[in-house]
Order: structure tokens, then C-alpha cells, then sequence
């Protein structure tokens, strides 16, 4: 049977997580700004693209849109204590770095074809400046198998949050901007996957352009 949304375990984790950590963190401590919740679809499938500047951007995002994001993420991060157990709370699983990880884009649909948000950086690293230069059309071609759309999510900020040589977050105003849904690719042709990735990289980068 083909789900419309995540098992309820996994939403009970969420949000167990999220309003006892997670919330209360953005709020309190980064001053956290959200923006477009509404645009939010809150069953079916639907790949939420963002920007990317910090590790703490996973949790973040998921709690901004107000359920689960499955992501993919970089084997390495699964060995760090904590921040472990929490991205796996969210439905993150492992993907290697620098190869064409089979395995993980198969979970990738079969966690949308089961009703999950799964959240896929655009540029696939983090950047500098917040911004994405570099879009990768990675998102664009599980959208145009998964028959999903796309959710713009822009993160102002987070690339303040650790500075080089700290490990303890920074107290820096975090604003996340959500925008309007944008439709699947109409093929995986390579001109047309292309088209699409360029159209989230603008939305998003013009959502971090209005700052704070």
C-alpha cells in the first residue's frame, strides 16, 4: 500500500525532538525567523531543496517545515556521537562522498514513494557564503522519478553558526525562508533536469538575498 506520509513513529520522534530541542534552539538561541510555512504540503511526497553552510541545516529545515525530512548524508556524519542519533531521528541515511552512491538514491524513492519529505542540498556541499553557485541536477532527476514536486527552503546565516577551530555554536539570527512549490521535471532528459535545477538554485537564492 502506498503511504501519504511518514510512519507515525517517526512523526512521534520528530516531534519529540524537535519541540525539546530543536525549537527551542532556533528560537531562543539563534532568534530564529520563518517565513512561508504555509507553503508547506503536510502529506505526499515532496523534495525540499535548500542552500547549505552548516551541519546543524538538516535539523533546521525539518523543523521549519513541520515534518520529517529524510536526507541524505555524508556516511562520515554517522560516526559523530549526538549529532548521529539526532539526523537519524529525522530519517536521515548514509550516502559516500565523491561516488555515485546507488544505494542511497534507492532510498531516496522508496522513502518518497512511501509519503516522506526527503531533503537533498542543492549544491550537495556546504558553501562560504550561504549562497548556491554550483547546483547539481541530483534533486532534479529524483523529483522527475518520483513524479515530485520541489520545496525552495533558503537558510540565512547558518554559515556564522561554528567558526574555524570551534566547536561550540555561536548565538548568530538565523531567518529561513520557505517558497512556493515547484513542479517535477516533465522527463529525465538532461536539458530539461537542467532547466529545472537552475530554477530552485533562483528561487532559493533570491529567498537569501532578502537577508534577515
Amino acid at each position: 500500500m502506498t503511504r501519504t506520509r511518514e510512519p507515525l513513529i517517526s512523526l512521534a520522534l520528530y516531534h519529540a525532538f524537535k519541540w525539546s530541542v530543536v525549537s527551542p534552539a532556533l528560537h531562543a538561541y539563534f532568534r530564529g525567523k520563518i517565513y512561508g510555512a504555509e507553503n508547506v504540503p503536510q502529506s505526499g511526497a515532496v523534495i525540499v531543496v535548500s542552500n547549505h553552510a552548516s551541519y546543524f541545516d538538516p535539523p533546521i529545515v525539518s523543523s521549519c517545515v513541520r515534518r520529517p525530512v529524510a536526507y541524505m548524508a555524508k556516511e562520515e556524519l554517522f560516526k559523530v556521537p549526538v549529532l548521529a542519533q539526532a539526523i537519524k531521528l529525522y530519517g536521515a541515511y548514509p550516502v559516500s562522498r565523491g561516488s555515485a552512491d546507488r544505494n542511497a538514491i534507492r532510498s531516496a524513492l522508496e522513502y518518497l514513494a512511501n509519503g516522506w519529505a526527503v531533503g537533498v542540498f542543492l549544491e550537495g556541499t556546504r558553501t562560504n557564503d550561504g549562497r548556491i553557485h554550483d547546483p547539481k541536477r541530483g534533486a532534479a532527476l529524483l523529483a522527475a522519478k518520483a513524479k515530485a514536486p520541489f520545496l525552495p527552503v533558503s537558510l540565512w546565516g547558518s554559515e556564522q553558526i561554528l567558526q574555524p577551530g570551534s566547536s561550540l555554536p555561536r548565538s548568530v539570527p538565523l531567518t529561513i525562508r520557505i517558497g512556493q512549490l515547484i513542479d517535477a521535471p516533465s522527463s529525465t532528459n538532461k536539458e530539461e533536469l537542467e532547466r529545472v535545477t537552475q530554477m530552485c538554485a533562483k528561487a532559493i537564492n533570491e529567498m537569501h538575498d532578502l537577508g534577515r
